[in-house]
C-alpha cells in the first residue's frame, strides 16, 4: 500500500487502466489532479472549451476500443459538458467524466462555483458519482471504467469535491482484471433458440438484416460479415452502423431511414423477415416501417428494455437479450453445424438490381457546386484508414449516403442526439486513439461555427486532422424544412454575410487553407487537401438551395418517399454504360 491524496489516486488508476490521454480544461477545483498528472504518463490535451474536451473524449471512444476520459473543473466547467454526455450517452459511448467540486461540506450551498451534479446529469447519463471522505477512490474509478463499457455502453461522471481530492488515502494497486471480469456478459443462445431463429429464416425468401451501433465494433463487424459470408442477406444499416459491412458490398444497400439511401428505402418494403440487430428503433426508421402482412421479426440487443419500445404494429417472433458479437456466432455456428443454406439468388439478384436501378444523383446542371458533389467525389478515395466525423445537417446525412466506409467504428457522427458542433472535438479525438489514420472532419458553416475554437487546438497542437468545409451559408436542413413547413419563410437559418473560414484556419496557423468557389478546381483542391500534411483546411462555397434527397416526409412511410427531380431510374443498358465509364454505380 502506499499513501497518496485522492487526486494522485485517481491518476494512478487512470495509470493502470492504461489510460494514454485525456482532455479537459483546468480550473481552480481541479488543480489537484492537474498537478498529479504532471509526473504521469499521460497526456493532457486541452480543448476550447469543456464541451469540446468531452467530445474530443467520446471521439476518442468512438473510434478505438479504449474509454476516453475527459477531466474538468466545478460549477459552468462540467455544466458545459451536459450535451457531450448526453450526446454519449444517447449513442451508448463509454465515457468517463471527472469534475472538480467545492469541498464537501460546502456542497448543497451557495458557494462559488457550486452545481448540482447528480441532480444535473442524472438523466443524461449511464451513472452519476458523487465522491465522499468515506469512499473508496480507487475501487470507485476502476469500477466506473468498465461499468462504462458494459451492457448499453454509456458516460459515467464522477463528481470529485476538493478535499476529497486533498485528503492522504491509500493506494492499493488492485488488479483492474478483476472490475472487468465482473461486467463480463457470458449469455449465449441455447440449440432451442437457434432453431426457433432457423425456423423463422428457412422460410422465408426475402430476408433483410437491419444493423444498427450494438455491432460497430471490431468484435460486431467481423462477426457479422462472417455471417453474411455464410447466407449472403441483404442489409441495410443505421446511421451509427456505417461501416460495419463494408460500404462496397454489392448486398450492403446503405443507410436506412428518414433520409436513407433509395435502394434501402425501397427494399424494406419487400422484405418478409427482418433480422434487426442492436438497434434502438429509431423513430426517424421505425415509425416508417409498414411491413407487409407475414413479415416476420427477430431482434437480438443487450439493452432489455428496448424489447419494450419497439414501435412497430407487430412484436418480434424472435428476441435475445445479449451481445450481438456473441449471438451472431452461436447463430452461425448453429448454421454450419446443421448445414443451413437458404436459398434466396431471386432475392439477392433484386437488391442488387434495386441498388444499381436507383443510384443517388444531385443537380448536375446547377452553376453551384453541390454538396452531394463534394461528397461523391470525395468518396473515391476513402480506404481502409480513412476515418470520417461529421457536424449534423445535410452534409452529415449526404456523407451517411455517398461514402463507402469500409470498416467498424470509421465514421462518427452525432446520431441520437443530433449535436451540432460535433465534428471538429470528436475528430481531435479521433487522431489521438487512431494516430496513424486518415482523419477528416466533414462539417457545415453553422455546425463549425458551434466549436470554431477548435481550429485552434488543432492548429496549436499541430494535428493532422483535415476539415472539409461545406459552406452554403445558411443551416440548410431547418432551412428545408422551412421551405416546406413555412411556405419559404426562413427565419433565422440565413447568414447574409459571406466569411471566409478558410482565412480564420490560416491565422489560426493551417499550413493548408483554401477556400474554391469554382466548380473546375473541386478535384485539384480535393486532391491537393488530401495529400498535404499538418492541419488542412479546404472550404467550399456550395448551393444556397440544395435540397437534401431522398427523403421520407414526416409523418410518412417509406412508400411516401420523395426522391427528388434529380434522383431517377438506370435502365441496365445505362448502367453498363456508366460502369464502363467511372467504376462506380453512384456517378452518373
Amino acid at each position: 500500500m502506499e499513501e497518496m491524496n485522492g487526486a494522485e489516486v485517481l491518476v494512478k488508476c487512470l495509470e493502470d487502466l492504461g489510460v494514454r490521454h485525456i482532455f479537459g480544461y483546468t480550473g481552480a477545483a481541479i488543480l489537484p489532479v492537474f498537478h498529479a498528472l504532471r509526473d504521469s504518463g499521460i497526456e493532457i490535451i486541452i480543448n476550447s472549451n469543456e464541451q469540446s474536451a468531452a467530445f474530443s473524449a467520446a471521439g476518442y471512444s468512438r473510434s478505438s476500443n479504449e474509454v476516453g476520459v475527459a477531466i474538468v473543473t466545478s460549477g459552468p466547467a462540467i455544466t458545459n459538458t451536459l450535451t457531450s454526455v448526453a450526446d454519449a450517452y444517447g449513442d451508448s459511448i463509454p465515457l468517463l467524466v471527472f469534475a472538480g467540486q467545492v469541498p464537501e461540506h460546502k456542497i448543497g450551498t451557495d458557494s462559488f462555483q457550486h452545481i448540482n451534479v447528480k441532480g444535473i446529469f442524472g438523466e443524461a447519463a449511464k451513472k452519476v458519482i458523487q465522491l465522499s471522505n468515506d469512499d473508496d477512490v480507487e475501487a470507485i474509478v476502476k469500477d466506473a471504467y468498465y461499468f462504462a463499457t458494459s451492457g448499453k455502453p454509456g458516460p459515467v461522471v464522477i463528481d470529485f469535491p476538493m478535499d476529497k481530492q486533498q485528503k492522504v488515502h491509500e493506494y492499493r494497486g488492485i488488479n483492474v482484471m478483476r472490475f472487468k471480469e465482473s461486467y463480463h456478459d457470458d449469455r449465449h443462445l441455447c440449440e432451442d433458440q437457434c432453431a426457433d431463429f432457423f425456423r423463422l429464416l428457412q422460410r422465408s425468401k426475402r430476408p433483410l438484416l437491419y444493423l444498427g451501433g450494438g455491432l460497430n465494433s471490431e468484435a460486431g463487424s467481423r462477426a457479422i460479415r462472417e455471417f453474411n459470408e455464410h447466407f449472403n442477406i441483404p442489409s441495410v444499416n443505421t446511421l451509427m452502423a456505417k461501416g460495419v459491412i463494408d460500404g462496397r458490398e454489392e448486398l450492403n444497400l446503405g443507410m436506412l431511414g428518414m433520409f436513407g439511401t433509395p435502394y434501402a428505402n425501397m427494399l424494406i418494403q419487400e422484405n418478409d423477415f427482418f433480422f434487426a440487430i442492436g438497434v434502438r428503433w429509431d423513430d426517424r426508421v421505425a415509425e416508417k416501417v409498414g411491413f407487409a402482412i407475414g413479415t416476420d421479426i427477430a431482434y437480438i440487443d443487450i439493452n432489455p428494455e428496448k424489447m419494450h419500445q419497439i414501435k412497430i404494429e407487430r412484436g418480434p417472433k424472435f428476441t435475445f437479450i445479449g451481445d450481438s458479437a456473441t449471438a451472431i456466432r452461436d447463430l452461425l455456428d448453429y448454421a454450419k453445424k446443421h448445414n443451413i443454406t437458404p436459398d434466396i439468388r431471386e432475392w439477392q439478384e433484386r437488391a442488387r438490381f434495386l441498388k444499381r436501378s436507383w443510384p443517388l444523383d444531385y443537380n448536375r446542371e446547377s452553376g453551384y457546386i453541390q454538396s452531394a458533389e463534394v461528397l461523391n467525389l470525395l468518396a473515391k478515395y476513402i480506404d481502409n484508414n480513412t476515418l470520417i466525423t461529421t457536424g449534423v445537417g445535410n452534409h452529415q446525412m449526404l456523407a451517411a449516403q455517398y461514402l463507402p466506409m469500409q470498416r467498424a467504428k470509421s465514421f462518427m457522427t452525432s446520431g441520437s442526439f443530433g449535436t451540432m458542433g460535433f465534428s471538429m472535438p470528436t475528430a481531435i479525438g479521433v487522431q489521438y486513439a487512431n494516430p496513424d489514420a486518415r482523419v477528416i472532419a466533414i462539417d457545415g458553416d453553422g455546425s463549425l461555427r458551434m466549436n470554431l475554437g477548435e481550429l485552434h487546438t488543432i492548429a496549436s497542437l499541430n494535428l493532422p486532422v483535415r476539415i472539409l468545409l461545406l459552406n452554403n451559408r445558411s443551416d440548410g436542413m431547418v432551412q428545408n424544412l422551412q421551405d416546406v413547413a413555412y411556405q419559404g419563410f426562413r427565419t433565422g437559418t440565413e447568414r447574409m454575410k459571406d466569411v471566409c473560414f478558410a482565412d480564420i484556419a490560416a491565422s489560426f496557423g493551417f499550413g493548408y487553407a483554401t477556400r474554391i468557389k469554382d466548380r473546375s478546381k473541386l478535384k485539384d483542391a480535393m486532391e491537393a487537401f488530401l495529400d498535404a500534411e499538418g492541419p488542412c483546411f479546404l472550404e467550399i462555397c456550395t448551393d444556397h438551395e440544395e435540397v437534401l434527397y431522398p427523403k421520407v416526409p414526416a409523418g410518412g412511410a417509406y412508400k411516401d418517399m420523395i426522391l427528388g427531380p434529380y434522383i431517377r431510374q438506370v435502365t441496365e443498358e445505362l448502367y453498363e454504360e456508366i460502369q464502363d465509364k467511372t467504376g462506380t454505380w453512384a456517378m452518373i
